[in-house]
Order: structure tokens, then C-alpha cells, then sequence
């Protein structure tokens, strides 16, 4: 018996609410339809048991192991089924292969199915870790806050425009922890009105933890001066709009720090020293640690996207940090080697 007659090749198109089974060999045995819960499961087991014929062993193969057919992934290896992963760039050129315009589940499930019985041997096995996964998770939680506080920064700095047209002056960054306070304090100009140098000065001490002086409270005030009367109709909605969009960046920096709080715990449990690399701190080492592989390609002529395209963005960032820690040293070292020549 050829060692491809030894197994049953079932490939799973994975979805949402249900994933569709299709059972070959050397041709199509059957299909099977389920829902995507522990629950239904077993019986999906049970419905490929009766296909299996004496001496035949089945095998799995699943695309999204990290995504919606992690539960299938989890349960199947936790019965001792063999589960391999398919890469979506493969599955999709099977089935551009075929002269064929029909685009269903089935023939989705199918063609994950065929590349499981052409290329068996050089799949890599599916491994749904949970601590991987729930790493996964947070990267992917954190990144959402992030985007979130991109787009209320834009929106701060549309409102600040009007207000303080001089606003970028004020601090280096708009929505540092001095910054975020001044603006809940003080949303526009007609909020400063009657507010002294001294007063100004007192406010900053405090919400920088001492590091702004009075020269800062001195600038701030010459600014506001300098930009003119903005005050508009409706100021109190203007000032009102500022508060909450100041509110919700705070929010998010809390939320992010508990994200990476959490990350830091989790990546602890794993015996990586990625952080030990110049230029790659904690959220780098986390994005990169668990990263499931896996998209989906057309085929023209361009620069070769193979793998994760979120891995590659990662590799250039942490090239790029590279170099500025490398400039960095470099610089220190050439100050230092002239203030010792200086001193000899």
C-alpha cells in the first residue's frame, strides 16, 4: 500500500458560526457540516470514524489554527488526531489550479484537503497553545488601543487648532501627562482668563511632578496672547468636546498600561531573551514571539510577500531601532574618545 492510501485526508473550511468537512482519498468520500462549538465536536469525531476503514488513519488540516478553528485545533489534538496547519497561500493556489469558477465551502474545504494529501509531509503540525494564543490576544488588544488613541490624538489636535493656534508650543507632546492635564484644565483661552503666572506656574509643578517652571507658565500665557481672540459660539460644546477627547486618551494609556502589564506576566512564562537585544522591549518581544503564520497572495510581479506581512513590518522597525541604538553608541563613543584625547 502507497503511504498516501494510509490515511484520510479531511479538510476543514473554517468559519464564524460553522466550518464545512470535506473527507477524501483518492476521490471525494463525503462532507460534513458543523457547528463551531465543543459540543458538536465530538460527533463530527465520531461521523469521520465512520468513514475510516480498517488500517486507514484521518488527518486533519486546518488554515486558521489561531483564529476560528482554534477550538477544532484544540479538541482534535487533544484527542490524538494528527492536525496539520495549511497555509491560505496554498490552499489558494490549489484552487486557482483548477479550471473552475465556482467558489462555495465545500470546494474551499476540498482544496485544504488536497494539498493535506499532496504535501502531507511538509506541513508543519497545528499547536494551539494556550499561552501563545492568550499572548496573541493581548499584542492584538493592544494594538487595537493604540489605533484608538491615534485617531483621538488627530482629534485633539483638530480641536486644539482652534482654540490655541499656538498649541503645538505649549509642550513637546500633545497628549503627554502635563499636556493631557492642561488641556482638561484649561480646553481653551477663555478658561486661562483671570489665571496668574503664579497660578499657572502651581498647576504645572504639580501635574509634571515639578519638572515645568515658570517660564513655561510665562510662555504659555505670551502664546495664548499672541494667537489673538478665538473664543467662538457655542464654546462651552467646544470646551466640553476637548474634555472628553483628553478623557478618553487617558483612559486608553490606562488600559494599555494594564495590557502590557499583563503581557509582561505572560512573557515571563516563556524562556525567550528577545528582550535582552538592544532595541527590543517588551511589546516587540511579545509581538514576535507568537506570531501565527499565515496570508493569503495573488499572483504578480512584486516584491515577494511570503509569510506575515505583520512579522515583516516588526523585522523593519526592529532594524530600525537597531541602527538609532547603533548611532547612539556610536555617538558616545566619539564623544567620550574625544573628551579623554581633550583631557590628555
Amino acid at each position: 500500500m502507497h503511504e498516501k492510501q494510509k490515511h484520510l485526508y479531511v479538510g476543514v473550511d473554517l468559519h464564524k458560526q460553522h466550518h464545512v468537512a470535506v473527507v477524501i482519498n483518492c476521490w471525494q468520500l463525503g462532507e460534513i457540516k458543523f457547528e463551531n462549538k465543543p459540543s458538536a465536536f465530538s460527533t463530527f469525531l465520531l461521523n469521520i470514524d465512520k468513514l475510516i476503514e480498517e488500517g486507514l488513519t484521518p488527518v486533519f488540516g486546518l488554515e486558521d489554527v489561531g483564529g476560528y478553528g482554534r477550538a477544532l485545533a484544540q479538541f482534535l489534538t487533544d484527542h490524538g488526531q494528527v492536525v496539520k496547519e495549511v497555509n491560505p497561500a496554498l490552499s489558494y493556489a490549489e484552487r486557482k489550479s483548477h479550471m473552475t469558477t465556482q467558489k462555495s465551502d465545500s470546494w474551499d474545504a476540498e482544496c485544504v484537503a488536497r494539498i493535506l494529501l499532496n504535501k502531507l509531509n511538509h506541513l508543519p503540525d497545528a499547536k494551539p497553545h494556550d499561552l501563545f494564543w492568550s499572548i496573541q490576544q493581548l499584542v492584538t488588544r493592544r494594538n487595537a488601543l493604540v489605533k484608538a488613541q491615534g485617531a483621538l490624538k488627530n482629534q485633539l489636535h483638530i480641536q486644539l487648532s482652534h482654540h490655541y493656534p499656538s498649541y503645538k508650543k505649549f509642550f513637546s507632546e500633545v497628549d503627554g501627562k502635563t499636556a493631557l492635564a492642561f488641556w482638561k484644565q484649561y480646553p481653551s483661552p477663555s478658561s486661562l482668563d483671570g489665571v496668574s503666572v503664579k497660578k499657572l506656574t502651581t498647576f504645572l509643578l504639580e501635574a509634571s511632578n515639578n519638572a515645568c517652571s515658570v517660564k513655561k507658565a510665562n510662555d504659555i500665557l505670551r502664546l495664548v496672547k499672541e494667537d489673538g481672540h478665538t473664543t467662538k459660539e457655542h464654546q462651552e460644546t467646544r470646551d466640553f468636546l476637548v474634555r472628553s477627547i483628553v478623557r478618553d486618551i487617558a483612559f486608553k494609556k490606562k488600559e494599555m498600561s494594564y495590557v502590557e502589564g499583563e503581557l509582561k506576566e505572560l512573557m515571563s512564562l516563556l524562556d525567550f531573551q528577545l528582550v535582552s537585544m538592544p532595541g527590543i522591549d517588551l511589546v516587540t518581544a511579545s509581538a514576535i514571539a507568537p506570531v501565527y503564520f499565515g496570508s493569503g497572495g495573488k499572483g504578480k510581479e512584486q516584491k515577494s510577500k511570503q509569510g506575515n506581512r505583520a512579522l515583516h513590518a516588526l523585522f523593519y522597525n526592529l532594524a530600525v531601532q537597531q541602527v538609532q541604538v547603533a548611532k547612539e553608541v556610536n555617538c558616545q563613543g566619539t564623544q567620550y574618545f574625544m573628551l579623554t584625547t581633550n583631557a590628555n
